[in-house]
């Protein structure tokens, strides 16, 4: 700003100066020129969390003095935490203008400057590292469903042995006139000259549609249900080693299919007799209506005055060392090989629901790590175990298991260690499996 100019500016009162200033935020200059920023107080009031507010002005009439302890109640919230040699908090100060405020007095240009703020990191999600990116389900809960489901006792199946000599595939047709054939006028019917009638999935349909008609009576679950098992449990059958044909020849997979086409009863008959029925528990997952994808992507900026550790290997810039033990870890993620990504769990949003002594609670494990054979680890680390850390982890069991059984998020498995020196063993243990 010109020397003349500041010097006009200073001539003015206190109150013109206040209105050149926010009358030119941020222009060149102006007496505005070094302002950033305006927050009104109507935001402030409608649910903002401001912590860090230094400065308040008054720049309209206020109407009453409720209103006054409203806007000054805006500066009054505590930034930092620490604590002086008496182990008192040390005092925080919000410079106020403008407000006519009956309990406080103008104290001049007098008293203590408040202290500067602790330099803070931004901790923010960086779109240039989006192949980093590592994506979950929010689940609000995880409800078992039992259901009857068909098996096999594989191991008590003897092989079916079915036998090309005892099967024509192939036959000879003449006509017969007063009950006397004319062979001059046969007629060869070859069954390998119609591939479209034994195609495998007409085959296997086939097989179970008889496999169905004989047990839809005593299945106890759905029909529709029942004949997907039944379906699943014939291409099994006929593709495993318990059905035996000889021969190199009728190995062939269309002479195969005739062959078992031919002998459709035998085969299902050999297959029921080693079926039953038992009830399977399955995980149905709830997912969150509003939200029902969590992703590093969606990860708000935030800020935080504790040490932080950059990251390369992780979409979100910078781990947060809450402990020795966290900092290892993701120093130990950074150099690994078998680590494509990881993130540490902070502000992300990802959480377990779990109950512990009659209420729902929340767990919120360490690390989500991505392996390089495709498979998401949930790593919790533990210095301590108790009762309701192994309850968090019975509900962690069963939220991997349910995404499996659902699917379309990958391969999820979890983990906890109790020793920094188990977390390359634990990695090492499911890059393996």
């Amino acid at each position: 700003m010109a020397p003349d100019r500041e010097a006009e500016l200073l001539d003015l009162k206190k109150e013109e100066i206040l209105r050149a200033i926010v009358d030119n935020v941020g222009k060149r200059g102006t007496a505005g020129q070094d302002l950033q920023n305006v927050i009104s107080v109507a935001m402030l009031s409608e649910g903002w969390d401001a912590k860090n507010v230094t400065h308040i002005m008054g720049l309209r009439a206020f109407t009453s003095q409720l209103l006054c302890e409203q806007v000054i109640g805006r500066g009054l919230r505590r930034v930092g935490y620490d604590v002086d040699e008496n182990g008192l908090f040390k005092p925080e100060y919000v410079n106020i203008f403008g407000v006519p405020l009956s309990i406080f007095q103008d104290v001049g240009g007098g008293g203590e400057a408040p202290p500067p703020p602790k330099p803070s990191t931004q901790i923010e999600s960086l779109p240039e590292r989006n192949s980093l990116e590592i994506r979950w389900p929010n689940v609000l809960r995880v409800d078992p469903v039992v259901k009857p489901v068909l098996a096999v006792r594989w191991h008590e199946v003897t092989p079916l042995q079915l036998r090309p000599e005892a099967t024509p595939i192939s036959a000879d047709i003449a006509p017969a006139l007063d009950g006397a054939t004319d062979w001059s006028k046969i007629h060869v019917i070859d069954l390998e000259k119609m591939p479209e009638a034994f195609r495998l999935q007409r085959v296997t349909f086939l097989a179970a549609r008889k496999a169905f008609d004989q047990m839809s009576t005593q299945f106890s679950g759905n029909p529709e249900y029942l004949i997907v098992q039944l379906i699943r449990l014939v291409e099994e059958f006929i593709a495993s080693d318990k059905l035996d044909i000889p021969g190199l020849f009728h190995q062939e997979p269309l002479r195969k299919r005739i062959l078992i086409t031919l002998n459709i009863d035998r085969v299902v008959q050999h297959l029921l007799r080693h079926v039953y029925e038992h009830n399977s528990e399955r995980m149905e997952l709830i997912f969150d209506a509003d939200a029902p994808i969590g992703s590093t992507r969606q990860m708000r900026t935030w800020y935080t005055t504790r040490p932080t550790i950059p990251t390369v290997k992780s979409q979100v810039s910078h781990v947060v060392g809450d402990s020795t033990w966290e900092g290892y870890a993701a120093n130990l993620f950074e150099r690994c090989e078998a680590v494509a990504s990881y993130v540490k769990n902070d502000h992300l949003g990802f959480q377990i629901h779990y109950l512990w002594n009659g209420s729902r609670r929340r767990f919120i494990p360490d690390f989500i790590v991505r392996l390089s054979n495709g498979k998401t680890l949930v790593l919790e680390i533990k210095g301590v175990d108790d009762d309701q850390n192994r309850a968090k982890r019975s509900a962690l069991a069963a939220w991997v298991e349910g995404v499996n059984q659902k699917g379309g998020f990958g391969r999820w498995s979890w983990d906890v260690v109790f020793e920094p020196n188990q977390i390359q063993d634990t990695i090492a243990r499911h890059v393996s499996v």
